[in-house]
């Protein structure tokens, strides 16, 4: 360990190194949770400064610190460094923790209160002077300070994500638009069904893109709502009214988010679950990029022995022992991300289900898994758009190969000819090998004109058939 010093807590006295801003109720947690065996999320981090910047500032307010402003100062300008992400490498405590992350929280603590010991010329350890507990927590609890950080976090993690859904969004739209003239055979169940265009196709997913930035929009309205000043169970317990009423809005000019306290702070400290409907919108997008991605895969199967309608960007070789093998690995990736953010999702929900009575002591396991999932869908919509989307080629030769060769076609001659007669058209095409095409210009039921209208991109993406007026 090198050089330390002594502190005390507690259960007795421990040798902390000597130049570490954290402590000896940081140095227990570190014993005690070999766990995940990686720290908390940088977001909680900052989160967490910028609470306890709003609680130091409440505090001033209240002059708690009576006209000791040099002491107020140091402890403002150490929680704006640990905002800023400063301070990230001292907080060292486990990801996944007992004690409804009590040890997340002084850790903070005592990394606030060396760094501002620091700050005024002090020795480390000097809690007579700045203490981690009696100034940095005063008049706080893990239980309020914890949730609201991972809320405060959780937002603005949000809507980085909503940025990288909304971009996108944008690149299937330009998708849509560059592939709208490609028709193509349509698929249900895998088979052949009916002509459609890759661009519709395009424009389809860029839709469920926007339901899915539209719904993380929303989330934030699910996680303003804050327990801060509610203490250890809500009631407000060692915290002055005057405290409660104002460390709210003091967070909220902070982070410039639309927090409000909650009415019922008992209610707030107890129950999780609007984590829980969080988690479950962005297993709804977790949905979507899955099968999208493995939609693209599909598509690109192949390319000579598979669907090959579409060729994706080509980002590395695909094989250390097959020769010219190309891997779809972008939109693997993107689906892997889906399928961990899912399984997350049932994380949070277990943990949330698992609070008893006045607390949920698993908040550290929720913090771990949302966050996760956050970045994780950040991340996979980012490199879907930039990395694949964008540079999606289409085989026009093949979807139109496909097109001829399919008994698709038949679907889009029933307007016309009726389904008994379409119906004939592809079982004989079938049986014969022969294409829909080559039976219509036998049976001279119309010109190739004609035919060739039936099935151009505006015929197919046409919303129902022509006429059927309702009187």
């Amino acid at each position: 360990m090198g050089a330390t010093r002594k502190e005390r807590d507690l259960l007795g006295e421990r040798d902390v190194p000597a130049d570490a801003l954290w402590g000896i109720h940081t140095l227990r947690a570190l014993e005690n949770f070999p766990i995940a065996n990686r720290p908390v999320h940088p977001a909680l981090i900052h989160a967490y400064g910028q609470v306890k910047l709003a609680c130091a500032q409440t505090n001033r307010r209240l002059s708690a610190w009576g006209d000791d402003t040099e002491k107020a100062d140091a402890i403002g300008r150490a929680c704006g460094e640990m905002a800023a992400g400063e301070l990230d490498a001292w907080i060292v405590v486990d990801a996944l923790q007992g004690g409804a992350g009590t040890s997340t929280n002084m850790n903070v603590n005592e990394v606030i209160a060396n760094r501002a010991l620091q700050i005024l010329g002090r020795s480390l350890a000097d809690y007579g002077r700045v203490s981690p507990t009696n100034d940095v927590n005063l008049h706080q609890s893990t239980n309020d300070t914890y949730p609201t950080a991972l809320r405060v976090a959780a937002i603005d993690r949000l809507r980085a994500l909503e940025r990288a859904l909304v971009d996108l969004q944008e690149s299937f739209q330009d998708a849509e638009k560059r592939f709208a003239h490609v028709v193509k055979v349509g698929r249900t169940q895998l088979q052949d069904a009916v002509l459609t265009t890759l661009g519709r196709e395009m424009g389809a997913y860029a839709e469920a893109f926007n339901r899915d930035r539209w719904r993380v929009s929303k989330c934030e309205e699910r996680l303003r709502v804050v327990n801060l000043g509610g203490t250890a169970i809500g009631t407000g317990i060692a915290a002055p009214r005057a405290f409660i009423f104002r460390a709210t809005d003091e967070l909220r000019e902070i982070t410039g988010f639309g927090l409000a306290r909650a009415e019922n702070l008992v209610e707030a400290t107890q129950n999780a679950d609007a984590f829980v409907e969080v988690s479950g919108i962005l297993k709804a997008c977790a949905t979507n990029l899955l099968k999208i991605a493995n939609d693209l895969r599909l598509m690109s199967s192949g390319p000579a022995a598979g669907l090959g309608e579409i060729t994706l960007p080509p980002m590395q070789a695909g094989s250390s022992i097959m020769p010219g093998k190309i891997n779809p690995v972008i939109p693997e990736a993107v689906a892997v991300a889906a399928m961990r953010a899912i399984a997350n999702d049932a994380a949070v929900t277990h943990a949330c289900a698992a609070g008893n009575l006045e607390l949920n002591a698993f908040l550290p396991l929720v913090a771990d898994a949302l966050l996760e999932t956050i970045d994780l869908l950040t991340h996979a919509a980012h490199a879907l758009a930039t990395r694949c989307v964008r540079g999606i080629v289409a085989r026009e030769d093949v979807c139109r190969a496909h097109v001829e060769g399919s008994v698709a076609c038949a679907t889009a001659l029933v307007a016309s000819i009726g389904y008994e007669a379409a119906s004939d058209i592809a079982a004989a095409a079938t049986s014969r090998g022969v294409s829909v095409r080559e039976i219509v210009r036998e049976r001279a039921l119309m010109t190739d004109a004609e035919y060739d209208a039936l099935i151009s991109p505006e015929s197919v993406c046409r919303l129902g058939a022509p006429g059927g007026v309702i009187p």
